[in-house]
């Protein structure tokens, strides 16, 4: 899928999904179980699905019909209207797959992070946080591509803005040229709603050549992160909570 699609269930699949298989099947596994796999993945959350995608295919179906009326070859559009009415069905649960996966990720710690997975080309984004707020839970993760670096907050608008400025400003001194777009995801006013971050992140303009994107990636891994205790589902693929951070000793 395009933007988006079914591997977005859950934070903790999002990451090691987006470099293998759509969901839970494998790479190898066949068309047809990964599009009935979403098509429950996408039931779950939009019982509505199956409506919508019988409306696509009977409603294409019916022009076709009508043309075949019209021009005296009923059988033959028909025919002709068929895979044009499940090409339909199809478009139909992948976009209301995409929905589905979205709303299954909002509120998740994360979620920002699995979202960005999405992206294939062009940006790298760490598997951590680099900052945390360890009494709200508030994150804030970054990305390295050809507009610079992103620094992107989870969190509710006016309290996250405190961590964001606070690496913002770390990330200046270490590299004070390089431009910093600091987003904050979330349904607030000013922020940028979860299904549309890739989409916002990929339409930021190149300031950097590729290889100034190789050197400033190299200086983002030196600074590394923040070493406080990550809130326990962030990504379980990768990150590691700090126990004893997080009973305060």
């Amino acid at each position: 899928m395009a933007d988006g699609d079914p591997r977005l269930d859950s934070p903790t699949m999002a990451r090691k999904n987006s470099d293998a298989s759509v969901g839970t099947p494998t790479s190898k596994s066949r068309w047809y179980r990964q599009l009935w796999l979403a098509y429950r993945m996408t039931r779950e959350v939009d019982p509505a699905v199956l409506w919508w995608m019988l409306t696509a295919l009977v409603g294409t179906l019916v022009v076709f019909l009508v043309i075949g009326v019209v021009a005296k070859s009923l059988a033959f559009w028909l025919i002709m209207g068929l895979p044009f009415g499940l090409l339909g069905a199809t478009i139909i649960l992948a976009r209301r797959a995409e929905k589905a996966a979205y709303s299954r990720l909002e509120g998740q710690p994360g979620a920002s992070l699995a979202a960005l997975g999405t992206i294939r080309r062009g940006w790298e984004f760490g598997d951590e946080p680099v900052a945390v707020d360890p009494r709200t839970k508030d994150l804030v993760f970054r990305g390295v591509g050809r507009p610079g670096i992103v620094l992107i907050g989870e969190g509710p608008a006016g309290r996250v803005d405190k961590l964001l400025e606070s690496e913002r400003k770390r990330t200046t001194r270490v590299l004070p040229t390089v431009p910093i777009v600091v987003l904050q995801v979330g349904n607030g006013a000013g922020q940028v709603e979860l299904r549309s971050l890739p989409r916002t992140v990929q339409k930021l303009k190149p300031a950097l050549t590729k290889q100034e994107v190789a050197e400033v990636s190299k200086r983002m891994r030196a600074l590394g992160a923040t070493r406080l205790p990550v809130p326990k589902g962030v990504d379980p693929m990768r990150a590691r909570p700090d126990r004893k951070g997080m009973r305060g000793r």
